[in-house]
């Protein structure tokens, strides 16, 4: 599901909770809502309100540090690349074959930060790099130092990749976000069962409630930075793209 689709579900889950609370105050029997009453509600209600924003703080941060690892990954892809296709380029002309290579994995890394492609999509052309790399015949020294580092750059450029775009799709558990909603929704719901029936109070639960699950996509948005409105920049690898091969 979308972030958008999970945060309109949080609203109308949370926004629900406060206007049930409405709902049942004027069912509920006058020394159920005595101040007695009322301040257990508000003990139990803090309770749960501390433990959901340490919950939520701590997606927030998960989600963040989620979104530097990848942001910087894609970075020393980048960064891999290029430095490789200047390893290439000292080793001589007859790397014009793995430059170009180089160059094609490049673009497809790219259409692959696109949420539709597949993460088997262009693994042939993905491996091809190394093999065409190991297939080069050096006939001095320098050269066959220049052909082991492109070798291990190119393999650890690989397992980044790799790591990358095995995470794209998020790595907060779904069970995380149902269980934050419910309690967000019965705190709601205790504010609105001592709160008067008016259309300053349901605006200012509407308004709340829109807050709360803009959180929770600013949450979503930021473990699947592959998709969305807050994504990955892609400058450095364009940037990597337009310097391979000159």
């Amino acid at each position: 599901m979308s972030s958008l689709g999970i945060g309109g579900i949080v609203f109308f889950v949370v926004f629900a909770g406060a206007l049930v609370g409405l709902f049942l105050r004027s069912l509920l029997p006058e020394h159920h809502l005595s101040p007695d009453s009322k301040d257990v509600v508000k003990l139990g209600m803090a309770l749960i309100a501390t433990v959901a924003a340490l919950v939520l703080s701590l997606l927030i941060s998960s989600a963040k540090a989620s979104y530097d690892t990848q942001t910087a990954a894609l970075r020393q892809i980048a960064a891999d690349a290029i430095f490789l296709d200047r390893i290439l380029a000292r080793y001589g002309p007859e790397t014009k074959d793995a430059r170009m290579v180089l160059r094609n994995n490049v673009a497809l890394m790219l259409d692959q930060i696109s949420p539709a492609a597949g993460l088997a999509s262009g693994q042939a052309a993905r491996e091809r790099l190394y093999d065409v790399i190991d297939a080069l015949a050096p006939v001095s020294e320098p050269q066959r130092a220049l052909r082991a580092q492109a070798l291990t750059i190119a393999a650890e450029a690989a397992r980044t990749r790799w790591l990358l775009l095995e995470q794209r799709d998020g790595g907060i558990p779904t069970p995380f976000l149902v269980i934050l909603t419910l309690w967000l929704a019965i705190i709601f719901g205790s504010f609105g069962l001592y709160a008067p029936r008016n259309a300053t109070i349901v605006a200012t639960f509407f308004v709340c409630s829109l807050s709360v699950a803009g959180a929770m996509l600013l949450v979503i948005e930021l473990d699947r930075p592959f998709s969305g409105l807050i994504q990955i920049p892609t400058t450095s690898m364009r940037n990597a793209l337009a310097l391979i091969g000159r």
